[in-house]
């Protein structure tokens, strides 16, 4: 079974850090572009972060620059979304998914591969 599953949520005060995970079970992450996705409370989904296959290649939403890091370690299966400075606004269900790598990263149609989601909080 293909499938992906993302990590890390959680709750966290104003300022503060979490780490996402996303891990792939039942095909090879390592061949796909992963985007990170989230959705908050009456919006739309929006596109947070992109890394390619190689991890040449890195996007972020203007919202996150400066604030979020997507990495991916390939020999885990595992993409990572590090989040600091974290801001109320920031709250949402955020959900990983792996597709090829194209310049319209943001834009959901194109992934193949999508997870769960994991509730991020930010509240104090």
């Amino acid at each position: 079974q293909l499938q992906l599953v993302e990590s890390g949520g959680g709750l966290v005060q104003p300022g503060g850090s979490l780490r996402l995970s996303c891990s792939a079970s039942g095909f090879t992450l390592n061949y796909y572009a992963v985007g990170w996705f989230r959705r908050a409370p009456g919006k739309e989904r929006e596109g947070v972060s992109c890394i390619s296959s190689s991890a040449g290649s890195t996007m972020y939403a203007d919202s996150v620059k400066g604030r979020f890091t997507i990495s991916r370690d390939n020999a885990k299966n595992t993409v990572y979304l590090q989040m600091n400075n974290l801001k109320p606004v920031d709250t949402g269900i955020y959900s990983c998914a792996a597709g090829p790598y194209r310049s319209a990263w943001n834009e959901t149609w194109v992934y193949n591969y999508w997870g769960q989601g994991t509730q991020v909080t930010v509240s104090s």
